[in-house]
């Protein structure tokens, strides 16, 4: 595939596909035509001005899931809101992006504004899906006039390393990232890709949007249960392909006679570094997985490893793996130049998997002027053009002139027996600038004493790079996708 390729085109799923299951339903891809025509003529008898976003604030649900699927086949653009805002959060969000109306689970907490709310219930498909329905010809003509340059959703950066930013994704971008991803992992028809991420970023909908373009099927679950997912994957070989973020694996890997049938393709990780160590223990007890680098600008994962399974030594397991094509990956140093292989630096992405600008801001801002996106995030290239990931944006420390990666550090202090958590920030320090800070919560099956850990991690990192504090705590403060909050730790400790 080189830059002049053609945008990648799927065929139609058959309606006789399994769609959609979750713990007490079961649907076709029959259904959900039949639900694109209630919901576009729903809003048509509304008036909505079908280009105009619309919002959706609601929890996972097979209804959101519809609706999710219906907006991208019916090209109309959507805003995924977190479900846990409050209204008036909400509110400062809406004053980011402007919708024509949003579906919602929580009719009685509504933002501080006149936007238009429509209860999530008037979609409930035991009330939708009807034995009697004929499908109108009209919804063709709609169709036809969907291009691939069009926004299909606006989604809210995490905000861990501030104000969050409104990404405009195109359905171009999903068409390549859709093929791209297809080449290391992709559910036959009637085979499951089993959700459990929640459906307000883009790593969750990104499944549901490939499940639609391979025409293979979603197995959604209201949030991830480690037991329960142990069993899918272990003794349902409808089950092929999951994904998840690092957290959700170490819980996963906790449960002791984990197993995957024959029949399961892999695990699709993203969100966060995995340690080595981890790899290694998918490796023995035979978990086949795929790391992967991305982010919301890339629509999900841009970069990949191919598929890692037992016993496989031929790849370094600290790897992301390589960008897809045709998009194009560069390391630069902080005078924006080029570094030669092997040598870190900030990673910048060109492509058309990548976006074109944040909303309502200047694009110089993000890219140069040859339409290169520099990701903020720090790495560097092997001689095989493979991608390591050292530190993810604001997360990087500088103590004494020197760049210290939280995610090396985290890595040493989850080696140790002692600990089962760490989470390393790094906070003001008269002398050093920034001095390395770590949360730890202790592994109730070990003994926790500081000067033991910090004796272990002078065998492990270089002096400047061993936490000056080490804190004990219950829990990591963590996004809804399993991300450490530096910041609201931060803010945490010095108040």
């Amino acid at each position: 595939m080189n830059s002049d390729s053609p945008i990648p085109a799927f065929n139609d799923p058959l309606p006789i596909d399994l769609f959609l299951e979750s713990m007490d339903n079961a649907y076709l891809y029959d259904d959900l035509r039949q639900f694109e025509h209630y919901f576009l003529e729903y809003l048509t008898d509304e008036n909505y001005d079908l280009d105009q976003p619309l919002g959706l604030w609601a929890s996972s649900s097979d209804e959101l899931v519809f609706l999710i699927a219906a907006c991208w086949r019916l090209g109309i653009p959507f805003v995924p809101f977190d479900p846990e805002l409050s209204g008036k959060e909400l509110s400062k969000q809406l004053g980011q992006i402007t919708v024509g109306a949003i579906i919602s689970s929580r009719p009685n907490s509504t933002p501080d504004n006149s936007t238009n709310i429509i209860p999530i219930n008037e979609f409930d498909l035991k009330k939708v899906l009807q034995p009697d329905f004929e499908p109108q010809e009209w919804i063709k003509t709609h169709k036809e006039k969907v291009q691939n340059e069009h926004i299909f959703g606006y989604f809210f950066t995490s905000g861990t390393a501030g104000k969050p930013k409104v990404v405009p994704l195109k359905r171009r971008q999903m068409l390549y990232a859709a093929e791209a991803s297809s080449q290391n992992l992709k559910p036959r028809r009637n085979h499951f890709w089993l959700l459990c991420m929640p459906l307000h970023h883009v790593g969750g909908i990104s499944l549901i949007l490939r499940s639609l373009l391979y025409g293979s099927a979603i197995f959604r679950m209201d949030s991830f249960d480690a037991t329960s997912t142990a069993e899918h994957l272990s003794n349902d070989h409808r089950f092929q392909a999951v994904s998840l973020v690092p957290t959700m694996l170490q819980r996963l890997l906790q449960i002791p006679d984990l197993q995957v049938h024959d029949n399961f393709q892999a695990i699709l990780l993203g969100g966060g570094p995995i340690s080595e160590a981890k790899v290694e223990e998918c490796f023995q007890r035979g978990v086949p997985i795929i790391a992967s680098y991305g982010m919301t600008e890339s629509c999900a994962q841009i970069a990949a490893n191919p598929l890692m399974t037992i016993g496989d030594l031929s790849r370094p397991k600290k790897s992301a793996g390589k960008v897809f094509e045709p998009n194009n990956i560069d390391i630069r140093n902080e005078d924006n130049q080029a570094v030669t292989v092997g040598r870190s630096g900030q990673i910048w992405l060109k492509g058309p998997q990548v976006f074109d600008g944040y909303w309502n801001q200047v694009p110089s801002s993000s890219f140069d002027k040859q339409g290169w996106f520099n990701t903020g995030d720090y790495g560097y290239l092997n001689r095989n053009n493979e991608l390591f990931i050292e530190a993810r944006r604001t997360d990087l420390i500088i103590s004494g002139g020197e760049n210290i990666s939280p995610a090396e550090v985290e890595e040493a202090l989850l080696r140790l027996d002692a600990v089962q958590e760490a989470a390393v920030i790094g906070l003001p320090d008269e002398e050093w600038g920034q001095k390395v800070v770590a949360l730890v919560v202790p592994n109730p099956e070990g003994v926790f004493n500081v000067e033991h850990i910090l004796d272990k991690l002078h065998g492990e990192l270089r002096s400047f790079k061993i936490p000056k504090r080490i804190i004990p705590t219950d829990s990591i403060t963590r996004t809804s996708t399993g991300k450490i909050q530096r910041r609201k730790i931060k803010k945490e400790l010095l108040s």
